[in-house]
């Protein structure tokens, strides 16, 4: 199994200056490697204190530098944001510094406030996503990226430095809606999802639809999926359980804040419309109850516990990537670092083994 940490630089209520939001980032990045984990991914986020990196691509030059075996994940490269141009360069141009570590994960984004600060229509994110992923991928096999679709246009141009390679194997796309997830298996690219709801459920309605069309297209088994767990990990279960509802708590509240969860207007968007059915759920349900269960299927506890947790949903799933956000809602540098430790020493061996 390989493990990863997803980095979401969160400034939790704007309660710290962001250079410190920063810093302590670069202090837990830095520990990654050494620490044994395979993967550290970056988020792309904009504009707002629920989390800013506007440019993953630029954070993982930084630690590449600093490293030299730990693949580097863009976790993810929001498309619909982009210039595939750029984004293609980029990648490239990382690649080469580290090595082959790169690793390019791919997503369509979600927050209205984002769309509307770079002056995009909504309506057009899946169209914008479909053409602009062909072209990333189709440019990093061949060094060339062209476009004729009416997102974009593109004359045919070489990219240098052309790409070191093509990026089979380490193409990932998130796939949190039904349409996300058919075309992620479309794309041939391992599935990546955030953990939010009972892994029973999970397997029925995202994993399997997922391997289905994986092997409709492709005529082979899918990969195992990604998935992305908030972690907090503690010696002592009491405390374990007390930290991890409150900071799992902070951050599902700023969830629904920034992507607007309880708002309609998902209903008046194209290809939104799952989260629309999401947001009626937690009306129904209540925000204490869906925060309740959102806290459940985390990755929190002892050493124990979640080696424990973890086996569980491998024996109910088959075999998956997990990828840890070790850094949220408000808690601090040392409680976050001590969680990664811990969790580093005690688990990450045994489950890597898996």
């Amino acid at each position: 199994m390989e493990v990863g940490i997803l980095a979401i630089f969160q400034n939790y209520m704007g309660r710290m200056d962001d250079s410190e939001v920063i810093n302590n980032e670069m202090r837990i990045a830095e520990q990654i490697e050494d620490l044994g984990f395979d993967k550290y991914w970056a988020a792309e986020h904009h504009f707002t204190d629920y989390s800013f990196s506007p440019d993953n691509l630029q954070w993982l030059s930084w630690l590449g530098g600093r490293t030299s075996k730990l693949k580097l994940g863009t976790g993810a490269v929001i498309v619909p944001w982009n210039n595939p141009v750029r984004i293609v360069e980029k990648f490239a141009m990382l690649d080469h510094m580290t090595n082959g570590r790169a690793v390019l994960g791919l997503g369509r984004g979600l927050a209205r406030h984002e769309y509307e600060h770079f002056m995009l229509d909504m309506n057009d994110a899946r169209a914008r996503f479909d053409e602009g992923a062909k072209m990333i991928i189709e440019g990093l096999r061949s060094g060339i990226v062209k476009g004729d679709g009416p997102q974009y246009k593109q004359i045919e141009t070489e990219i240098r430095p052309r790409p070191r390679s093509d990026v089979d194997g380490r193409l990932y796309c998130v796939g949190m809606s039904p349409d996300s997830v058919e075309t992620c298996a479309k794309l041939g690219a391992t599935l990546m999802t955030f953990s939010q709801k009972p892994w029973e459920m999970y397997v029925e309605e995202t994993l399997k639809v997922y391997q289905q069309a994986f092997k409709k297209y492709h005529n082979r088994e899918a990969p195992g999926p990604v998935t992305g767990d908030l972690m907090f990990c503690h010696e002592n279960a009491d405390t374990a359980k007390e930290m991890a509802k409150k900071y799992m708590s902070n951050y599902f509240l700023t969830i629904v804040q920034h992507y607007e969860i309880m708002s309609d207007h998902f209903k008046n968007i194209s290809g939104y419309d799952h989260y629309a059915t999401a947001g009626d759920l937690f009306k129904e349900v209540g925000l204490e109850v869906a925060a309740e269960s959102y806290c459940d299927v985390q990755t929190w506890g002892t050493p124990e516990m979640i080696l424990e947790k973890l086996e569980w949903r491998k024996k109910l799933m088959g075999e998956y990537q997990l990828t840890l956000i070790s850094n949220y809602g408000g808690m601090s540098y040392e409680e976050a670092s001590g969680s990664l430790q811990l969790f580093a020493k005690e688990v990450l061996p045994v489950i890597q083994k898996w």
